[in-house]
């Protein structure tokens, strides 16, 4: 038994609920387990903020209170911390896999949340878009010195780039990640908002930015699946200027991210070393797979 799956079979003793039969369903920043009720729990890796967590689970009960479609946190005291690990219970949304909303959904979902306001009690943080960045280049240890170097330099490059933006839309509640991986159906088959660690205070250009951006860079969406978004949401922020200044900054995250598990697979280090590569050279981004 791995130290997730002791930590997850001490918080579900803890919490009354059944841990047997457990089945990981994915593992990221948290190891996701589904449980034989329809529950799913998720593991934090080691050393991650209690206080972040909490405050996850109290967004949960926050969009609960006013009946926003997110997915729902199990009415325990949680999160619960076991051998170094913070876990938490969701109610499980599907019997049968992940099925993705449409990006008219997608669209409807945030312009949801942009009209919502939070409650100061949450605290939500103001957004910082380039937190993890820097660290996780410099504690890398996959990267070639000359691979950090230029990844530490266009950092500061778009750092710079972004702080010069200028926002049309009102700045508020945002998820932090809203694409299309993270606006599931329930088994109703209504949309649901999941993943909500990164729920901040910041410009609502920053949430339209995947959808766009997985259309127009990656090829993910379709242009009629992009313009059914934009005309839903009402606005298209492929018009705005600050949207290549956006792009870059989102694609520029998205490397940053699969450097943490470039030690972890050669799938992974190949997917790593071709996005530094396009980032380096220009190069088409339409050959990145989802990760």
């Amino acid at each position: 038994m791995n130290g997730s799956q002791e930590a997850l079979r001490q918080a579900c003793a803890i919490a009354g609920i059944d841990a047997e039969g457990a089945r990981l369903l994915r593992l990221g920043s948290n190891a996701v387990y589904r449980l034989k009720d329809p529950i799913v729990a998720r593991v934090s890796r080691p050393g991650a903020d209690i206080d972040h967590v909490s405050r996850t689970v109290a967004v949960a009960r926050w969009l609960e209170s006013v009946s926003y479609p997110a997915v729902r946190a199990i009415g325990v005291d949680q999160p619960i911390a076991a051998d170094g690990y913070i876990i938490t219970f969701w109610q499980a949304l599907s019997e049968d896999g992940d099925q993705y909303a449409s990006t008219p959904e997608i669209a409807e979902i945030l312009a949801r949340l942009h009209q919502l306001i939070a409650p100061e009690t949450l605290h939500l943080p103001p957004l910082a878009p380039f937190a993890s960045a820097a660290q996780r280049i410099d504690a890398n240890t996959w990267l070639t010195g000359g691979d950090r170097s230029f990844l530490t330099a266009t950092l500061a490059t778009l750092q710079d780039a972004y702080d010069n933006l200028e926002f049309v839309l009102p700045q508020g509640v945002i998820h932090g990640d809203a694409g299309v991986g993270n606006v599931l159906r329930d088994t109703h088959g209504t949309p649901v908002l999941i993943d909500l660690d990164g729920f901040a205070i910041g410009p609502r250009e920053w949430d339209l930015a995947l959808t766009a951006i997985y259309y127009d860079s990656f090829g993910w969406h379709t242009r009629d699946e992009y313009e059914e978004f934009a005309r839903v949401y009402g606005f298209d922020i492929m018009q705005w200027p600050g949207y290549p200044v956006m792009r870059s900054v989102r694609e520029f995250l998205m490397v940053t991210w699969v450097i943490q598990k470039a030690a972890e697979s050669d799938q992974a280090a190949a997917e790593a070393r071709k996005r530094i590569s396009a980032l380096r050279t220009g190069a088409s981004r339409r050959d990145w797979q989802p990760y």
